[in-house]
């Protein structure tokens, strides 16, 4: 099976994403990131983890005071290539598609984020306590800022 390119893969992602691709920063060679609408986020992962068949290797959830942005990082490695896909969830809703469905390996990162930062990932098997007590207190999420 032919390896695909980096201008292939990044240009499919364009493609697939069309108008809900915010933004697309070709950092370096090794590095891209990608800031697409939550909306499209399975479409995204499922033609980078089942068609380019890219490495999960983590995701990373912070309190940028208005929102919380969620950053999937994939590595292509026989192409050296880190591409990070980011979605920036508001608020007053902090709700995303969870990316279990596609691949099974997010599953504990989602539990994480939803623990510390209160995001809730639709569509997750058990959104339990994987870090804090079980009975630490609801609403209560120890790296958002506003609390």
């Amino acid at each position: 099976m032919r390896q695909v390119t980096r201008t292939e893969i990044i240009e499919n992602i364009k493609v697939r994403a069309g108008k809900d691709l915010l933004d697309l920063n070709d950092r370096s060679e090794r590095r891209v990131y990608v800031t697409i609408k939550k909306e499209i986020l399975p479409k995204i992962t499922r033609y980078l983890f089942n068609d380019v068949k890219v490495r999960f290797v983590i995701a990373s959830g912070v309190d940028i005071r208005k929102a919380i942005e969620i950053l999937y990082h994939f590595s292509i490695d026989e192409i050296g290539l880190i591409i990070s896909l980011r979605v920036v969830l508001d608020k007053s809703n902090l709700e995303v598609d969870s990316l279990t469905s596609i691949m099974k390996c997010a599953s504990w990162i989602e539990r994480e984020i939803h623990e510390l930062l209160g995001v809730n990932f639709k569509g997750h098997p058990n959104l339990k306590h994987l870090l804090l007590k079980d009975d630490w207190p609801k609403g209560n999420y120890p790296l958002r800022k506003d609390q």
